[in-house]
């Protein structure tokens, strides 16, 4: 199941420069930054509270966040959700007619085992799962 917002993904085109923009916007500086190079995509992650927001710049043009970007400018990316098993879920939401980007799960940043729902069976919503790497 799921079992809570784990954080928000917003791509934008200047980590750097957006880092200090969200740091003013929250009052705190960004708590960890990291390269993902299988996503060609650099990450930095505030905290509010319980909640987390992941900024994500391209380090590649052929990257996701490149094609995002060029398609639909800086913002909202993706809302990802926190799940015990990533497995049975990934199982649970296909008999439920939900379909993956990839069914098989992969290294992101932040500790954690992902996979992506398509945006055309979540109401165009990018949806990600993630499961802490224990």
């Amino acid at each position: 199941m799921l079992t809570n917002v784990e954080h928000i993904g917003i791509a934008v085109k200047n980590i750097a420069s957006s880092n200090e923009l969200f740091a003013r916007l929250l009052g705190a500086e960004p708590y960890k930054s990291e390269a993902v190079e299988s996503e060609g995509v650099a990450t930095s992650f505030f905290r509010v509270k319980d909640t987390k927001i992941e900024l994500l710049e391209a380090t590649r043009e052929d990257s996701p966040i490149a094609k995002f970007i060029e398609k639909r400018g800086e913002g909202v990316h993706h809302i990802a959700f926190e799940v015990d098993d990533l497995r049975v879920e990934i199982e649970r939401l296909s008999l439920l007619g939900f379909t993956f980007l990839s069914e098989t799960p992969k290294k992101g940043a932040d500790n954690k085992m992902v996979v992506f729902l398509h945006p055309k069976s979540t109401n165009g919503v990018l949806v990600e799962l993630c499961q802490e790497i224990k």
